[in-house]
């Protein structure tokens, strides 16, 4: 069994049941066999060439269903890659833009952005001011607001531009289809 495909802990078959009497359940019919006792219901399911597998031990008398247990726990699995399989693992992307970023440049990274926001991962849009330009924080929020607009149908802003020390930080998520 592989890290990713998580099944439940390993349900007790045959005699690893504690219990004296037990409700048994025929797989392939789907009948109640009714209450048997343990030894009974495991000789009927060995008779199969089958196992009795515990399905519910908290009821009174415990639920068993009679069948193969091997065949079970490689659907689970199968289930749980697939299921895994399945989900989208938020990411978020970096794009770094300057306050005087050219046209063209801004509009090639713009590009980029939907392309990420596309994918459903989230950007993460970073300005970083040098030297006298944090003078003029003013150019880079107009630069942000700019991004947000260009980006609007496909993203929009989950955290609005706030300067972290040298660097204004915008994230944006994707709009949900």
């Amino acid at each position: 069994m592989s890290k990713g495909a998580r099944i439940k802990k390993d349900l007790p078959i045959n005699h690893e049941i504690n219990a004296d009497s037990v409700r048994v359940v025929d797989d392939t019919t789907g009948e109640q066999l009714g209450v048997l006792q343990l030894r009974d219901a495991v000789a009927q399911a060995e008779a199969k060439g089958l196992d009795l597998v515990l399905m519910a031990a908290k009821s009174n008398p415990p639920v068993c269903r009679i069948m193969d247990y091997g065949k079970y726990k490689y659907e689970q699995s199968k289930k749980a890659n697939l299921a895994k399989k399945r989900q989208h693992v938020m990411q978020v992307k970096e794009l770094k833009v300057r306050a005087s970023t050219d046209e063209h440049d801004l509009e090639v990274k713009m590009k980029q952005a939907i392309k990420f926001l596309s994918e459903g991962n989230k950007v993460k849009v970073s300005l970083r001011f040098r030297g006298r330009e944090m003078a003029h924080t003013g150019q880079g929020l107009a630069q942000m607001k700019v991004v947000a607009e260009r980006v609007a149908e496909h993203g929009k802003p989950e955290k609005m531009p706030n300067m972290e020390g040298r660097q204004m930080i915008m994230i944006l998520a994707p709009i949900k289809k």
